[in-house]
C-alpha cells in the first residue's frame, strides 16, 4: 500500500460533491421540464436520480471531514440549453453521467492502493455511473 494523498483525495471529492449538488439541481429542473403521454415514468426517473445525486454529495461530504477536511458549500456550473424534449434532457443527462465516471474514475487514481475502504467506496459509484450511462442509452433508443 502506498500512503493517501489527503490533499487530493480531498480536492477531488470537493469536486464530486459540488457536481453531485449540481445533479440534484439539474434533475429536478428536468422532472419539471417533461411533458407528453410518457411524462410520470420519466418525471420519475429523473426524482430519483435527484435523490441518488443529493446522496453522493452526502456521502462525498462524510468522507471529506472525516478527512479532515471541510466540505464545499458551492455547486458546478450547470448549463441549460433551454431544449427540454425528452431525447434532449436524457442526452444532456447521459452527457452529466459520463462527466461523474470520469471524476470517479480521477478519484481511483488517486486512492487506489491507497485505502482500502475509498477504492471500493470509488469503485462502487464508478460501477453506479456505468449502470446509469447503460440505462439512459437504453431510453435514447427509438423502438417506434
Amino acid at each position: 500500500m502506498r500512503e493517501l494523498d489527503t490533499q487530493s483525495t480531498i480536492q477531488l471529492l470537493n469536486q464530486i460533491m459540488e457536481f453531485e449538488l449540481a445533479g440534484v439541481v439539474r434533475y429536478t429542473h428536468y422532472s419539471l421540464m417533461v411533458t407528453g403521454p410518457n411524462r410520470i415514468p420519466i418525471v420519475d426517473f429523473f426524482k430519483a436520480q435527484a435523490n441518488e445525486s443529493l446522496l453522493h454529495a452526502q456521502e462525498a461530504g462524510e468522507i471529506i471531514t472525516g478527512l479532515e477536511g471541510h466540505p464545499s458549500q458551492r455547486i458546478a456550473a450547470i448549463e441549460e440549453t433551454n431544449r427540454h424534449s425528452v431525447t434532449d434532457l436524457l442526452q444532456e443527462s447521459l452527457n452529466h453521467e459520463q462527466r461523474a465516471l470520469d471524476m470517479y474514475k480521477k478519484l481511483l487514481d488517486v486512492v487506489e492502493n491507497a485505502s482500502i475502504y475509498l477504492e471500493e467506496y470509488t469503485r462502487n459509484k464508478i460501477g453506479q455511473e456505468e449502470m446509469h450511462n447503460l440505462e439512459i442509452k437504453k431510453m435514447l433508443r427509438d423502438f417506434s
